[in-house]
């Protein structure tokens, strides 16, 4: 089952189950389509998934973000499945700090985020999004 768009009630779902005031870090699995898919009759240029993240989707994403509070904690290629459904594969994993969640709904709101979305949208095969909490103690 792929998981790309970002779904509404999904979302206050997740803002329901987190306590305001909460830090959450966002973990993002993401796998990329060998070439984005913008639909028939697009016109936006082709390219591959990944350019269409990362030269489309991600300059403007970034600056919502960190204009909401948020961070890049953490960005890295995925080199392997130690433990995980046989098959299952992610090309990079990313790692978003938030002083609570409702920074996160911030930037889906965001009209400027609402703009460039459908590039996240082309350019995933496949992801995750996943609302963590450090544990007390841990760090």
């Amino acid at each position: 089952m792929h998981t790309v768009p970002i779904e509404a009630d999904r979302v206050a779902t997740a803002s329901s189950l987190i306590p305001a005031g909460q830090p959450v870090v966002m973990i993002n699995l993401l796998r990329y389509r060998a070439l984005a898919d913008y639909g028939e009759g697009s016109d936006q240029p082709p390219c591959t998934g990944r350019e269409a993240y990362f030269d489309r989707y991600a300059p403007v994403a970034t600056g919502i973000v960190l204009a909401n509070g948020g961070r890049v904690f953490w960005l890295g290629k995925v080199l392997a499945t130690v433990v995980g459904p046989v098959g299952e594969q992610w090309h990079d994993a990313l790692l978003v700090e938030y002083p609570e969640f409702d920074c996160l709904q911030r930037v889906f709101r965001d009209p400027a985020y609402q703009a460039i979305v459908f590039h996240r949208t082309a350019a995933l095969e496949d992801s995750r999004l996943i609302a963590t909490a450090t544990l007390p103690g841990l760090g």
